[in-house]
């Protein structure tokens, strides 16, 4: 296996950190979480930037993270849900790195109660739905690899050790 990051995509609350925990410990790679990095930056929490600065001013901050990040080797990266939809964020994360897509059924993903305060998952489950129904082919367009609903993270890092390791 080589250095290049790993770089983990999908909805809010699809698993991307917990696998991406996994993942680096089965590793011994460090785990960066792209929103726990602009938090930890900004000294705030998302829900916070997005109500004094708006998702715009947000948007920039990850793109400067993804760009900082791209330059790096050798991390699993835990994007934001949202990070795929800005080519100038994802396009050098997708050229330095192997994306896998962690597709978890949205609806699965809204019943379980996992989304709390999270700016873009308040207006109900036909629009968390309708998100994922126009984020799809924005994911799949970015996605070196898709994990398809994996029955627990430990699956999900199990399905991305399989093909990392072929």
């Amino acid at each position: 296996m080589d250095d290049r990051n790993i770089v983990l995509i999908g909805m809010m609350a699809s698993g991307k950190t917990t696998v991406g925990g996994l993942l680096a410990a089965a590793l011994g790679r460090p785990l960066v979480d792209t929103d726990a990095l602009i938090e930890e930056k900004e000294g705030r929490t998302i829900p916070a930037i997005f109500a004094a600065d708006g998702e715009g001013y947000f948007r920039d901050r990850e793109r400067e993270a993804a760009e900082d990040l791209a330059r790096q080797t050798g991390l699993v990266i835990a994007c934001g849900g949202g990070l795929p939809l800005h080519t100038d964020a994802i396009a050098p994360l997708y050229e330095t790195g192997v994306v896998f897509w962690l597709c978890r059924d949205p609806g699965v993903t809204y019943d379980s109660g996992v989304l709390g305060d999270r700016p873009l998952a308040q207006d109900g489950r036909a629009a968390f739905l309708d998100r994922f129904a126009q984020r799809e082919p924005v994911y799949r367009r970015w996605a070196h690899h898709i994990i398809t609903d994996p029955a627990s993270p430990e699956a999900g890092l199990n399905a991305i050790l399989e093909v990392l390791r072929a």
